[in-house]
């Protein structure tokens, strides 16, 4: 084994997703995740709490969306500026080299209540931090909490389309048409009107 090498949270992963996908995530250990990266058991719960989170990426996801929405411009609404933060966080972290392991990910969590669950979790805790980000930016509490849960069904939705295996277009336009498109079902049909 190599004295050092880079990234070692990005490796825990990249074990932990191979291991999860050829054994399931229930049969494998923190022990055998570590040593497929090259690891030891205590490099791994440096960096992760449990097996669990390894696939969660340590709030990185969070913090840069956070990010985003913060430097969104001045005059943004506060669904513009949620969404300005989605195509942020396109621009770093769901780029074109991750969309393969995100949905290699995607597949071992849909196929596991426990992780499911914990996806559901932070999904909470990352439409708080939506809220919270919008109310610096002075966003009264009702109309934060409306854009955040608003802003995470644009998330599900641009995420959905970003990892299918036959898309090629980036996080960022596919958030801005998830938009458009719960825009569009949120105004009332003329034709429906008397």
């Amino acid at each position: 084994m190599a004295r050092w090498q880079p990234d070692a949270p990005g490796r825990l992963a990249a074990a932990a997703l191979d291991l999860f996908e050829e054994h399931g995530y229930e049969n494998t250990t923190v022990i055998e995740i570590a040593e497929r990266a090259g690891l030891t058991k205590s490099t791994f719960f440096r960096y992760f709490p449990d097996k669990r989170e390894v696939l969660f990426g340590r709030g990185t996801v969070t913090g840069l969306l956070v990010e985003g929405i913060a430097s969104a411009p001045p005059a943004a609404g506060p669904l513009d500026a949620v969404v300005d933060g989605l195509d942020a966080l396109g621009r770093t972290f769901f780029t074109v080299d991750r969309r393969e392991f995100s949905g290699r990910r995607q597949a071992v969590l849909n196929a596991n209540a426990e992780l499911r669950e914990r996806e559901a979790l932070k999904r909470i805790d990352l439409t708080a931090s939506m809220i919270e980000a919008l109310n610096r930016r002075g966003v009264p509490s009702p109309t934060a909490r409306v854009a955040a849960k608003l802003g995470t069904l644009v998330w599900e939705i641009a995420y959905d389309q970003w990892i299918d295996a036959n898309n090629s277009e980036g996080f960022g336009p596919l958030a801005r048409q998830a938009l458009a498109e719960v825009r569009a079902a949120a105004r009332p049909d003329t034709a429906d009107r008397p």
